[in-house]
């Protein structure tokens, strides 16, 4: 059985309050810049936060000085980078042909693709989880689309992400028990801002003013949502389940309304309204309904066995 302090799961609710937030900066920076520019930039600068952050621990410049001779790790760190680049900036273009509110609902889909993928895995989730996620997707569904939804060339981009999401928060939870969180999360950053540059070098234009143009949400997106959120993803999902994970992640979508609300004057509707209710109310049965939650790979991760992660 998998135990979660209030603190892990309230560290997962900071990283969603972050990456919703950060939808309205990603929103913005289409404006000026590609997507792939925007996302190997704003990774590198999530790796440099990480990087400060490791020399300043003396336990972690041990960790830090172990990476270029700790082949798992590359492999594990550089396989995340891949996920993470294709899943973002599969985001990051399908905004610039749908609608926000398209996108949140799609995306959000990891919520109920994560439980579903994890039985291929022989993960056990247990039944508050399930609850919590069918509830969550109801939600973000009365959230994000009206009644009239359509299907937009983007929204297929978001499809995309949603699936590749999934991975990524199966893989994590692997990962992580495996391999210093900090380490794991700065090969990951290097290796996703690396291949997002090569490719904008060849398909994206590439000039100081655009970099000057996007300069706040490129901080934002690069210090908060990446060198903060992404990197308390890797540190919580040490100890939380997949299913368990990508409920409360899901809670991005919520935000990110509220971030729009906030930000960009955009207004609930009732039923929108009626959609948050419904994600809060799967929040709190993903934490209060009883049930028992095992991962198949736990004790083989705490023997030391490799296993993969996202």
């Amino acid at each position: 059985m998998t135990r979660r302090p209030v603190l892990i799961d309230l560290m997962m609710l900071l990283a969603a309050v972050i990456w919703g937030s950060a939808f309205v900066a990603q929103r913005l920076s289409a404006h000026d810049i590609g997507p792939f520019f925007y996302t190997g930039l704003r990774f590198m600068l999530g790796a440099l936060v990480v990087l400060v952050f490791c020399l300043a621990l003396p336990a972690q410049r041990r960790a830090l000085r172990t990476i270029p001779t700790d082949l798992p790790l590359l492999r594990a760190g550089g396989l995340l980078g891949v996920i993470t680049a294709v899943a973002i900036s599969a985001q990051q273009i399908g905004l610039q042909y749908t609608k926000v509110a398209n996108a949140g609902f799609i995306t959000s889909l990891y919520v109920i693709l994560v439980p579903v993928m994890g039985l291929l895995a022989r993960h056990k989730t247990a039944t508050g989880t399930w609850v919590g996620a069918v509830l969550a997707m109801i939600g973000m569904y009365f959230l994000s689309v009206d009644e009239h939804f359509t299907i937009l060339s983007g929204d297929w981009y978001q499809l995309v992400c949603a699936l590749v999401i999934s991975f990524q928060v199966l893989l994590v939870s692997r990962f992580a028990r495996q391999h210093d969180p900090l380490a794991l999360s700065l090969v990951q950053f290097v290796a996703c801002g690396a291949i997002s540059l090569v490719v904008a070098v060849f398909v994206e234009p590439i000039s100081l003013a655009s970099i000057h143009a996007a300069m706040p949400v490129i901080l934002y997106g690069g210090a908060l949502s990446v060198g903060v959120a992404y990197t308390i993803q890797v540190v919580a999902q040490k100890r939380a389940s997949p299913a368990h994970a990508a409920v409360i992640f899901s809670m991005e979508g919520l935000f990110a309304a509220l971030a729009g609300w906030l930000v960009l004057g955009e207004t609930l509707s009732l039923r929108a309204i009626f959609g948050c209710a419904l994600m809060l109310a799967g929040l709190l049965v993903c934490q209060l309904l009883p049930g028992r939650e095992h991962d198949a790979h736990v004790p083989a991760a705490a023997s030391g066995s490799v296993a993969v992660d996202v």
